[in-house]
């Protein structure tokens, strides 16, 4: 599986003082100043911890609720908030060595400290006001927990809150192929790349977004789920609420101070990662001259820009060392990588200060129209689609605000003629010239990371009116799962859209079962396979496409799949699920027979059900996690999302035998927007990272069984469920 982590950064300087209540030596004037306004800060921030661990978030002002929000993250996991900003800011090969040299210097290439400091002294003083109190609940944090030991950072500065401002699983600078880099810029270097974890499939991952309106509910009000497919612990569960009306709860990428997939009392919003092309690569044809580099565009030759980027890293004996880099721009951007005699240019947005207002102030809107407003004046979103729902009954889908303008002869899947002024951006879209959709005759949108040609049904956009970049998904499994649940269907509650995020039903399998067992019923009667596998024939013959723990067939038919996509192609990510059907009747016979003995060799049988086999551990907090087949662990139902499963379960079995979660569902919540709001969620796991907490894993059976809790929204509802109201700082 694929490693994600978060956005890195780092402070130069080094911070080491501890709060007079944890030390008794004086401290100096200035640190005394600093410590004082931070304590007057945190005299305005209430924080009240749920029985679940929760952290509901009270300030006076927005800037009172940020600093409370990000001190409370780092209570319940300051190592995910720190190797977001670590990893954000270029510096993870300085705590992991040489491995990480390149994906610091894909950072670097885009995040430069002195532009970042230019940046937040341009910005608007009301953006400033909020990183500022993000620096100072985090440093109040490292001041009043002299036992935590940051592994890099000893102080934040508030311009780093603008090296990591979207919040999403990847951000476009994960597009930019880490092998490509360095083959291009490390000639003559041996610093390895990041250990592969193996081939994943295509789709093992994604998210899941569904607004319901009024009209297809039975208590006449809008509906929405939120349900992100991450890594797990990816994000922290929290809510924000303040005396200038900010009042959202939802899920919060670590470090973060705003919240990235939530809902406030009048509105909700779900981002799903967007198939819309906003990130280009250019074919720049060099020319060398007098010991010059310059590139062709049109008519002339230009002079390709020349810096240097040093990446420092820590040795394999934990020395300090340093890598530099020559790196080369054209008018496009970065060069990247080398391709057929080419340089290779990367395009993409860079505005930070307006991505981080977007994020911020779009947990304030009151209904679509002011959601819309925020996006219309930042268009600083190039990443997600957005599935939204309010209090008024609107129901609405956005596709990115950032997708350039393009000339659409061009296929811009791949590098295009950066010589060809024809293939440059011209701009950027207008919201109205975008998919969109809003208050749909069908009552439902959906969006699985599918193409936004299906949000809606027979109300979605049509593919003819857009260009083809506005998409490169496609449609996928989990998408016509979504449809076949929500078409012709008025009787939803909140209940009942919990049960649809979880319905067991898996449409890859619906469509190539049948296929296995046609080619099972050509064989001729004496033919070895016949007898072979008529037991697992007649098993799969009588099954009912849908997993469950105690399901046989389901193991089988996971296994069976995943050997006809390695047949197919062992890189797995290149194969798209509806390319199965294309495999020959002696491949799918094949991969069934391979698949029983995989299961035999591994579990003793194949007939072995599939809870025994998919599993939920969480042995401690590493962002890499670890498991042991000897060690407690706990049955999942559902499946990889690649299969069409809703509640997508992607798994680790690189060093065991059963398979091990790291991601898929990582949060779910249902809400019902009404005179009140009524929520219910799950976090993976829990929200504490301390494995000594009794909510590092208190959530993990209603995870794995979709027995979701009931959100605490209001002050009220606490009442009773509430383990702890104190304000940042307070001794225990």
């Amino acid at each position: 599986m694929p490693r994600f982590v978060e956005f890195p950064l780092r402070a130069l300087a080094t911070f080491a003082f501890a709060a007079a209540s944890v030390a008794p030596c004086p401290l100096p004037a200035s640190a005394a100043g600093e410590l004082s306004r931070w304590q007057r800060e945190a005299g305005n921030v209430t924080i009240v911890r749920d029985d679940w661990g929760i952290a509901h978030v009270h300030g006076a002002t927005d800037a009172d609720a940020v600093f409370g929000a990000i001190f409370a993250q780092a209570e319940d996991d300051f190592n995910r908030v720190e190797t977001n900003y670590i990893n954000a800011l270029g510096r993870l090969a300085e705590v992991e060595g040489e491995s990480a040299i390149y994906a610091d210097l894909r950072m670097k290439l885009f995040v430069d400290p002195a532009g970042l400091r230019h940046e937040y002294a341009l910005s608007p003083a009301s953006l400033r006001v909020l990183m500022d109190a993000w620096a100072d609940g985090l440093n109040y944090f490292l001041a009043t927990h002299p036992d935590v030991h940051p592994r890099l950072i000893r102080r934040f500065e508030p311009w780093m809150a603008l090296s990591f401002t979207e919040g999403s699983i990847g951000g476009d600078i994960a597009k930019i192929p880490l092998d490509g880099l360095a083959a291009f810029y490390g000639r003559g270097r041996t610093a390895a790349l990041p250990r592969d974890a193996g081939p994943a499939l295509p789709e093992s991952s994604g998210s899941n977004g569904i607004a319901i309106a009024p009209a297809n509910t039975v208590g006449g009000h809008a509906l929405l789920l939120i349900n992100p497919h991450t890594s797990f612990y990816f994000r922290s569960e929290l809510q924000m609420t303040s005396d200038q009306g900010l009042n959202a709860y939802g899920a919060a990428t670590w470090g973060q101070f705003f919240i990235y997939q939530g809902f406030n009392e009048s509105a909700g919003w779900m981002h799903t990662t967007s198939g819309v092309d906003a990130v280009d690569f250019f074919a720049e044809s060099i020319v060398r001259r007098n010991g010059k580099l310059f590139y062709r565009y049109g008519r002339e030759e230009r002079p390709v820009g020349v810096s240097r980027i040093v990446v420092p890293y820590r040795t394999a004996s934990g020395a300090s060392a340093r890598a530099t880099f020559a790196v080369y721009r054209t008018q496009h951007g970065p060069v990247v990588r080398e391709q057929g005699g080419k340089w290779i240019a990367v395009a993409l947005m860079q505005r930070p200060v307006e991505a981080l207002e977007q994020s911020f102030l779009r947990t304030k809107a009151t209904d679509f129209a002011s959601f819309r407003a925020v996006a219309a004046k930042f268009v600083a979103n190039s990443s997600n689609n957005t599935v939204f729902a309010d209090a008024k009954g609107e129901i609405a889908f956005l596709t990115p605000q950032f997708i350039p303008v393009r000339d659409d002869r061009f296929d811009y899947t791949k590098p295009v003629d950066g010589a060809n002024p024809a293939t440059g951006w011209k701009g950027v879209h207008a919201l109205d010239s975008e998919p969109h959709v809003l208050d749909p005759a069908t009552g439902w949108i959906a969006n699985t990371n599918n193409w936004p040609y299906a949000a809606a049904g027979a109300s979605s956009p049509k593919r003819a009116d857009f260009p083809r970049y506005m998409d490169t998904y496609g449609e996928n499994a989990r998408g016509i799962h979504a449809q076949r649940l929500l078409t012709g269907r008025a009787d939803f509650s909140l209940d009942g859209l919990l049960a649809a995020a979880f319905d067991p039903y898996l449409p890859a399998f619906a469509d190539l079962v049948p296929r296995l067992i046609a080619a099972y019923d050509a064989l001729p009667a004496g033919e070895r396979q016949k007898s072979g596998l008529s037991e697992q024939i007649t098993l799969l013959r009588g099954w009912d496409d849908r997993w469950s723990a105690s399901s046989v067939p389901t193991a089988l038919a996971v296994f069976w799949g995943e050997a006809l996509v390695d047949a197919l192609d062992p890189r797995r990510h290149a194969v798209r699920v509806e390319r199965l059907a294309q495999a020959t009747p002696e491949q799918m016979l094949r991969a069934l027979g391979g698949a029983s003995d995989r299961l035999t060799a591994d579990f003793g049988t194949w007939k072995t059900p599939w809870g025994e086999i998919n599993r939920f551990q969480r042995l401690d907090d590493s962002i890499v996690p670890h498991f042991d087949d000897v060690q407690a662990s706990i049955p999942v139902p559902f499946t990889d999302g690649f299969w069409g499963s809703l509640a997508a379960f992607g798994t680790d079995h690189a060093q065991t035998k059963r398979r091990y979660g790291v991601g898929g569902n990582s949060f779910v919540a249902v809400v019902e927007f009404g005179p009140r709001v009524r929520a219910k969620a799950v976090t993976a796991g829990g929200e504490s990272g301390d494995p000594a907490s009794p909510h590092f894993g208190d959530e993990a059976r209603r995870y794995s069984t979709g027995a979701l809790r009931d959100v605490y929204f209001y002050p009220e509802q606490l009442v009773g469920h509430t383990e702890r109201t104190y304000h940042p700082g307070d001794a225990l």
